[in-house]
């Protein structure tokens, strides 16, 4: 009976063996759900060509933005779940957009499996040059001489969320400017169109460090790599804005099968560990920080409890 048994639980796992062997058969589409110019384009391009190395199949960057990244993710949950379909799994489509938006087009927690985390960093306050403001509390001070003149940017839920937390802490009245992706933000700020921007280090650290943009303040707990100088919120005095950090990660559609996930988890982890991927990254501001399937799952469940409850208690809505 046990030799009947072994032979039955053999027989049942070699087909999903043989699947994971084949993987990948044809080119793998990874969809950013952002316009080109952004973070999340920058770090899909960085990973593609050693994802294409570790998986033997070109990975092919298929850039879908609009509505902060609903639509791309909407296309991705509708994929065939084969492998063959990435999504760049970016924290404010996954875990804010289904409180902001009626209708986002998927279920984060039922219509994704996730792959890895791949990298975590702090926003950066930036500023176009022509701003009265070095600072972080000058300008807070700006804001409150001229209540709803200063315009911020955003492109994407969370950045637009962290607008709205600065406000709240410091008793001030933005406007707030929302984007279609960081490309687009960024052309506008450093043209002067709009004054600031909460963004993500890799679409604003090259333009500080040519003096096209400026940095007041960082929203984490220490300072970032990239821009050592700039202090956090916790040292301008602002405390709630000292632990908001931004992740992205992979994730493919719901009913993949867990060896192809296996697999793809290990070609990221490997890819992220490169010494020429990882300085690529910190270059940009952002910070490799792969995970297991397990434990980038557990932080969207966790985080889309969070991100729900500041949405609710902030007023938040979708321009």
């Amino acid at each position: 009976m046990k030799r009947l048994l072994a032979v039955i639980v053999l027989s049942a796992c070699a087909p999903l063996a043989g699947a994971a062997d084949a993987y990948p058969s044809r080119p793998i589409r990874f969809i950013v759900p952002f316009p080109p110019g952004g973070g999340t384009d920058a770090l899909a391009r960085i990973l593609g060509p050693r994802l294409t190395e570790h998986l033997g199949q070109p990975i092919i960057i298929d850039n879908r933005g609009g509505a902060q990244g609903s639509i791309g993710t909407a296309l991705a949950a509708k994929a065939a779940p084969d492998g063959h379909t990435l999504l760049f799994a970016h924290q404010g489509a996954l875990v804010v957009n289904p409180h902001m938006y009626r209708e986002t087009g998927y279920d984060t927690l039922r219509d994704f499996a996730p792959v890895s985390r791949g990298t975590e960093m702090p926003f950066i306050l930036v500023a176009h040059p022509a701003v009265a403001a070095k600072s972080m509390q000058e300008l807070a001070a700006l804001a409150k001489r001229s209540p709803g003149k200063v315009t911020f940017a955003s492109t994407s839920a969370v950045p637009q969320l962290v607008g709205e937390l600065f406000k709240l802490t410091t008793g001030t009245d933005m406007l707030h400017v929302p984007y279609k992706g960081a490309g687009p933000a960024v052309i506008d700020l450093l043209a002067g169109h709009v004054n600031v921007m909460f963004a993500n280090p890799t679409s604003t650290v090259p333009h500080v460090k040519a003096g096209r943009l400026r940095a007041l303040g960082v929203t984490g707990s220490k300072r970032n790599e990239a821009l050592p100088d700039v202090p956090t919120a916790v040292e301008a005095g602002y405390p709630d804005l000292g632990n908001v950090i931004e992740w992205y990660g992979v994730s493919v559609p719901a009913g993949t099968a867990p060896a192809l996930i296996a697999k793809l988890n290990s070609a990221i982890v490997r890819a992220l560990a490169a010494p020429e991927v990882a300085s690529g990254i910190r270059n940009l501001g952002q910070t490799p920080a792969p995970s297991t399937p397990d434990e980038f799952a557990r932080q969207i469940r966790d985080e889309y409890a969070r991100w729900g409850k500041v949405v609710k208690a902030s007023g938040a809505k979708v321009d």
